[in-house]
């Protein structure tokens, strides 16, 4: 009698944590879908406007860097809160506006749009493949945190240096390395959600934001780069 409880009271606790993991999964989907709209009127703003065409170099630097992480402490404090929603999603629209400089770049091109297209929609592929091997790989990823932590420390700081330096072919080697790392590391948050690793959605959808943007700016810049046609 007492083993048949014990049994029951394991299925009820594996229910109600796998149920508990697909409900942070699910919140943190439409979560994820609802920060894209703050995001493009953010870029839609600053494109129409020119707000940030003069935050070039070391001004757009420390903005950019002020404003980031700023808001990223803010989530944190505010992430088991009512607030945490509407700062997080105050922070998307911060983050399109600071992208509406290279966007408005890429329009003036004569295929601009289309390479903007074609960055969302490979942007978008990436997620696909890495929430569909999430599911199905069963290995415990953690041991990767370190390493990626590593490499996208090592972006950021290559990013600083190149904004003075300004060099092309700098900025595509940081692309290329920025699509690798976080790729991988959309793999890493979306495996940790999956295996009950993160259990607050406004943190999960932080963390897979930030992997989807990382990569669209580093294949917007990279397709700019080969794949822009002037007038």
């Amino acid at each position: 009698m007492s083993d048949h409880i014990q049994s029951i009271d394991r299925d009820f606790g594996y229910g109600y944590a796998t149920q508990q993991r697909n409900k942070v999964l699910r919140n943190t989907y439409w979560l994820l879908a609802l920060s894209l709209v703050p995001t493009v009127l953010g870029a839609w703003l600053g494109v129409v406007t020119g707000i940030t065409q003069s935050l070039g170099g070391g001004l757009g630097l420390a903005v950019f860097l002020g404003g980031a992480f700023g808001f990223m402490y803010a989530i944190e404090k505010t992430k088991n809160s009512a607030a945490g929603v509407p700062v997080l999603l105050g922070f998307t629209f911060f983050m399109g506006l600071m992208l509406s400089r290279m966007i408005a770049a890429v329009l003036g091109f004569k295929n601009g749009p289309e390479l903007i297209m074609t960055a969302f929609g490979g942007t978008a592929g990436v997620f696909f493949v890495m929430a569909s091997l999430s599911s199905v790989i069963k290995r415990d990823l953690s041991g990767m945190s370190k390493w990626l932590f590593v490499g996208a420390l090592a972006i950021m700081v290559g990013g600083i240096i190149n904004v003075f330096v300004g060099s092309t072919a700098g900025m595509m080697a940081i692309s290329v390395a920025a699509i690798g790392v976080f790729s991988a590391y959309m793999l890493y948050d979306l495996k940790q959600i999956v295996d009950g690793g993160e259990t607050n959605y406004i943190s999960a959808t932080l963390a897979l934001y930030l992997d989807i943007i990382n990569v669209f700016q580093s294949l917007l810049a990279l397709l700019g780069i080969f794949g822009g046609e002037r007038d």
